[in-house]
């Protein structure tokens, strides 16, 4: 009896450890191989702003949020936004959508968007400066 209790666990370690295996393997092959970010940056005209906080910092937070946007600066007095985005995953109609659809759609909507290039240096504390 005590042989075919150690037999019965020396099975059970053996089975365990043969699927553990096989769900390793499963989640390898599942992975998906990461792509280097390829930044862009556009400016985007904004209608429909009346006022600074409200306006100028809600649209600004709102897309702060969004997976693939890197860089958000919006300036209630010009009606104009600044953002960086990883192009793999956003481009800029798709920004200028989540714009328009900010408080239901009815508020905001882009005139005008532009691709810029920004000029990127190293300080001496390490950070990167946009000029």
């Amino acid at each position: 009896m005590k042989k075919l209790i150690v037999l019965l666990f020396i099975f059970a370690a053996f089975s365990c450890n043969e699927t553990e295996k096989k769900s390793l393997e499963t989640k390898n092959e599942t992975e998906k191989p990461e792509v280097a970010a390829n930044y862009k940056s556009i400016e985007v005209e904004i209608e429909g702003m009346t006022c600074e906080i409200g306006c100028a910092r809600l649209i600004q937070s709102k897309l702060s949020k969004v997976e693939g946007i890197t860089y958000t600066k919006v300036d209630f007095e010009s009606k104009k936004g600044l953002f960086t985005f990883d192009s793999n995953k956003l481009n800029k109609e798709a920004i200028a959508e989540k714009i328009n659809k900010i408080a239901g759609g009815d508020l905001y909507s882009v005139s005008k968007s532009t691709e810029i290039d920004l000029i990127i240096k190293e300080t001496s504390e390490n950070k990167d400066v946009i000029e």
